[in-house]
């Protein structure tokens, strides 16, 4: 009886630390400010679109749009609603949302991504070529 009672109390206190796969939804601001991003659920992954922008107006007062994209064709598409994150999983096992990609609209750039919660209201956000150990992170904080 006292083993079925540990059992039930290990296994109720790891429900209650384990993340759930849908806390990375709502909207984030990444590091420098300059923009907002939604990350929502589509067909069971991940994704996330600019939805605000600290400077949404060209030096000529026209909407921002994707310039340094390398394909010719997607550079006239305003950043606004731009979709920067990508068929992220979750993995429960390493609480984070992996074999994703995120797009960097400053350099038309596109890599791997990785994300994982740090507490209720930031996100780690690493980017890289390869491997997880080649690349950069950066922190986005919750906006309410």
């Amino acid at each position: 009886m006292k083993a079925i009672l540990i059992a039930v109390a290990v296994l109720f206190s790891t429900s209650l630390f384990a993340q759930n796969a849908d806390a990375v939804l709502g909207k984030w601001e990444t590091k420098n400010g300059k923009s907002h991003v939604e990350i929502y659920k589509k067909d069971g992954e991940y994704y996330g679109k600019i939805v605000w922008l600290k400077e949404p107006l060209n030096e000529e007062g026209k909407p921002k749009v994707d310039k340094n994209n390398p394909e010719e064709d997607m550079r006239s598409r305003p950043l606004k609603g731009l979709e920067l994150l990508r068929e992220f999983e979750y993995d429960a096992d390493d609480e984070m949302w992996e074999d994703g990609e995120i797009y960097d609209p400053e350099s038309g750039d596109t890599y791997s991504c990785e994300m994982s919660l740090e507490g209720d209201n930031k996100l780690k956000v690493r980017g890289y070529l390869g491997i997880s150990l080649l690349g950069r992170t950066t922190v986005w904080t919750r906006v309410e």
